[in-house]
């Protein structure tokens, strides 16, 4: 049974910075890439980052190039996002989301359409 639970989200001022972790259990990493995908309140779902550890390779939405980072941690079947500059724009709730192969990320950046598993999500507030 595959499983996706997030942590890291919460309150920080605007520059700031933070790490989130998806800990991605019963997920075959040869065969998923992973993503995360963020839905601010009254706007529809964007995926920001993308990561296919079996292609080692990583995708961004224009508005995640340059501040955030995305990583995997496959012993520990673990996907992190750095996430520094903060803006209040930035201000959502963060999902993890799997799909298989790497076109799961080139067919979700920027806009979100499906996934095969999605975590519950962490909220992440960008305020002075």
């Amino acid at each position: 049974q595959v499983q996706l639970v997030e942590s890291g989200g919460g309150v920080v001022q605007p520059g700031g910075s933070l790490r989130l972790s998806c800990v991605a259990s019963g997920l075959d990493f040869d065969e998923y890439s992973i993503g995360w995908v963020r839905q601010a309140p009254g706007k529809e779902r964007e995926m920001v980052s993308c990561i296919s550890p079996y292609y080692d390779s990583t995708y961004y939405a224009e508005s995640a190039k340059g501040r955030f980072t995305i990583t995997g941690d496959v012993a520990k079947s673990t996907v992190y996002v750095q996430m520094n500059s903060l803006k209040p724009t930035d201000t959502a709730v963060y999902t993890c989301a799997a799909g298989r192969g790497e076109m799961f990320c080139t067919s979700n950046i920027p806009t979100y359409y499906y996934a095969t598993y999605e975590g519950q999500g962490t909220q992440v507030t960008v305020s002075s």
